[in-house]
């Protein structure tokens, strides 16, 4: 099977990601592998990490954005109340916008279930919710009449397909890359800081090694020889 020049080149950036991050943790001292160790420590206690959290908060975005345009749309020709119960209790498939509020809804549970409550590590759930979305969107669009219900029977269907799409995004190149690399860096860190606990210190630097003063350039013991033999000669 021929390798594509994008799998070379994403293997290569990976390795080179992988040798940069090992230069960087050799090149620390103890004292800051122990820091950046209580450091990685600490995020771990977390109950998620920094950038799954913004993800999260994104989808809780999805839900709400397009609760607010199905809302003003309920609102917009008719009072609200009959507005719901034409969509929600005579729901027609082909002209009405409640099934995409429920299609948002679905994903806002499933992604928040799989990468908040049981913070999952894979792509699997964001692309079960998006190929879903479009699946679903694609038909609407066509079978429906969404068109001739204004302005909102093109806004809203594109809008939950940028979503969904934003949300696979985020996930496949912001959440799992960075949350990967911090674990391979805490990993490499503490095989460094351990490794340098139980190895034996190593030899001393000439800077650590005592050298004493010269001593004079005549000892006493030759001072004396010279003595007796200077009272032989006379």
């Amino acid at each position: 099977m021929n390798q594509q020049p994008g799998d070379n080149e994403y293997r290569q950036n990976s390795v080179l990601g992988s040798h940069s991050s090992l230069h960087e943790v050799r090149s620390m001292s103890s004292a800051e592998l122990v820091a950046r160790l209580e450091s990685y420590e600490s995020s771990e206690k977390k109950s998620i990490s920094d950038v799954r959290r913004t993800f999260c908060l994104f989808v809780t975005f999805d839900l709400l954005f397009v609760t607010l345009l199905w809302i003003i749309e309920l609102n917009a020709n008719i009072n609200i109340i009959e507005a719901l119960q034409k969509e929600v209790l005579h729901y027609d498939y082909y002209y009405s916008f409640f099934d995409i509020f429920l299609l948002s809804f679905f994903r806002f549970n499933v992604l928040i279930i799989a990468y908040a409550v049981c913070k999952l590590r894979h792509w699997w759930a964001v692309a079960v919710t998006t190929a879903t979305t479009c699946a679903f969107l694609i038909l609407k669009v066509i079978l429906s009449k969404l068109f001739s219900q204004g302005a909102f029977g093109y806004v809203l269907p594109i809008i939950s397909f940028i979503l969904a799409w934003i949300e696979v995004w985020f996930l496949d190149f912001k959440v799992l890359p960075q949350e990967a690399e911090e674990e391979n860096r805490r990993l490499m860190i503490q095989s460094v800081s351990e490794r340098a606990v139980l190895l034996p210190p190593g030899p001393r630097s000439d800077g650590q090694f005592y050298s004493p003063p010269e001593s004079p350039a005549d000892s006493d013991e030759e001072v004396e020889e010279k003595q007796d033999s200077e009272k032989g000669l006379v």
